[in-house]
């Protein structure tokens, strides 16, 4: 639509089912080059994507032509299908229902892409609950403990 402009820059965080930690450093890179692309071929730009094994950061500069929801049902969906046609794990792979979506400016893009491709060392101080947590309440949104990501035991 002409005179239309955007400037969206989201962070994204999913988790693994039951936070199970079964992204594995023998495939990572292929998970998040097939993830790259489902992102780029969406129209959208992938600005940093980086995961532990339980679960993905991605940072995207969205195009507004497709809602945050849609995109998400895509990643997830797609990138579940193709861990599991490609075996990468003994059982089948799920992502855990939602994920976190967090708005950034223009200015915070350096810090979050850092934020994010160092997220290996982050978590040697702060676990992926934890961080969570932080994020939320960083953000100032509202939750409830019962919908947060839970481990096999809490289902």
């Amino acid at each position: 639509m002409p005179n239309t402009y955007t400037q969206l820059y989201i962070h994204f965080v999913f988790a693994v089912k039951y936070r199970k930690a079964v992204i594995q450093e023998e495939w990572e890179a292929r998970l998040q080059k097939y993830i790259t692309g489902v992102v780029q071929n969406n129209g959208h730009k992938l600005l940093a994507i980086n995961n532990m094994p339980d679960h993905l950061h991605l940072f995207v500069g969205l195009n507004p032509k497709q809602s945050i929801s849609d995109l998400m049902r895509l990643v997830k969906g797609d990138s579940s299908e193709f861990i599991n046609s490609e075996r990468f794990t003994k059982r089948k792979f799920q992502w855990q229902d939602g994920y976190g979506a967090f708005s950034n400016s223009r200015t915070q893009i350096d810090a979050v892409v850092k934020y994010i491709l160092n997220q290996k060392l982050h978590h040697s101080k702060k676990t992926f609950r934890e961080e969570y947590l932080h994020m939320l309440k960083e953000n100032e949104i509202e939750y409830d403990e019962k919908y947060i990501f839970h481990d096999l035991l809490d289902d």
